[in-house]
């Protein structure tokens, strides 16, 4: 499908600001800036901007694992917010008190990044359930790697969606390796995307490496998925940076890395978009400029802001509500 070109400039302007953003998290946790776990990415930048870009969000939902700063720059949080709880700050999308893998924006349906391998699958599959029990119209992006595909809960998911033929499209963004095994060595069959044949679904294989091609298919199995019939897509990506910032990637090779950057999904939206006259070299130095300026306004925002007061730490842990569950005094 061709697209408009203000509509694909607005998906390159997301992914270098995803990009941008990345890179300067990366500099702020070896300077002891950003703790705790942290995972970027870089490289992946496509399928979360092309995925999300087909919802609406005022109905439908995001969820997602714990590699989600990316997701979360996609459905429209403020770089400022995330940055802020990257630092552990009060003005975080949790007060400073989730961090990285936990990324949230509940006015726009995302409901977080998850630090337990799989754990979100479920829950996601019950956001579908809820928008199928409610016969709302709305539909749910569940975003994994693929290491999860290994978990039980992700049989289990598939298996009840289709049961209950439920509004979900579930994404396997495979980046070539579940932390540092390649993802060939562990998987009895690796092309993901057929497995979802054991749950009489639609599954497909994309490039995860074209921002056009995700937004096209992920259309298509929305429209699938609103109509009661579940998918599963394996997206074939690759992560430019390690697992996490603890890893150093020895596991592969600069040659493999490199040939990986020739796919870059950045400079393959900027080629076309070039090649097709609608965009320039000065064009693409503004955007990639801009994208930097708000990156370095959001360090600036996180840098200034006050850390959790300490007796914060009690907050948003038990439920104020008294009252006794339905049918106890």
């Amino acid at each position: 499908m061709t697209q408009h070109k203000d509509f694909l400039t607005r998906l390159l302007r997301q992914m270098l600001l995803i990009r941008r953003f990345e890179e300067k998290s990366g500099e702020l946790y070896g300077i002891r800036k950003i703790g705790g776990f942290c995972h970027l990415y870089s490289g992946q930048e496509a399928v979360a901007v092309g995925s999300i870009a087909t919802l609406d969000l005022s109905r439908d939902h995001v969820l997602t694992a714990y590699r989600d700063h990316g997701h979360a720059l996609a459905i429209g949080m403020d770089p400022k917010v995330v940055m802020a709880e990257l630092f552990g700050k009060s003005t975080g999308s949790s007060k400073g008190k989730g961090g990285s893998m936990h990324l949230f924006d509940p006015n726009r349906h995302f409901w977080g990044g998850n630090g337990i391998v799989g754990a979100h699958i479920p829950v996601a599959t019950g956001v579908a359930f809820k928008i199928h029990y409610n016969e709302e119209a709305g539909v749910v992006l569940c975003f994994f790697g693929d290491g999860a595909i290994h978990q039980g809960v992700f049989h289990e998911s598939l298996n009840m969606a289709r049961i209950w033929n439920l509004p979900i499209v579930y994404i396997c963004e495979n980046n070539q390796y579940g932390m540092g095994t390649d993802y060939k060595r562990v998987s009895a069959e690796p092309d993901f995307y057929k497995l979802a044949q054991s749950y009489r679904m639609h599954g497909e294989q994309i490039d995860g490496m074209d921002v056009e091609h995700v937004y096209d298919q992920v259309m298509a199995a929305t429209a699938m998925a609103r109509k009661g019939n579940p998918v599963l897509l394996e997206a074939k990506t690759y992560r430019y940076r390690g697992h996490s910032m603890s890893d150093p990637a020895k596991y592969r090779t600069k040659e493999e890395v490199d040939q990986f950057k020739t796919q870059d999904p950045i400079l393959h939206l900027k080629s076309k978009l070039m090649n097709n006259h609608d965009l320039t070299a000065e064009d693409f130095d503004q955007l990639d400029q801009e994208a930097m300026t708000q990156v370095e306004n959001a360090v600036k925002f996180a840098d200034e802001s006050a850390a959790p007061a300490v007796e914060s730490i009690f907050e948003d842990v038990y439920t104020n509500n008294s009252s006794p569950p339905p049918g106890e005094s």
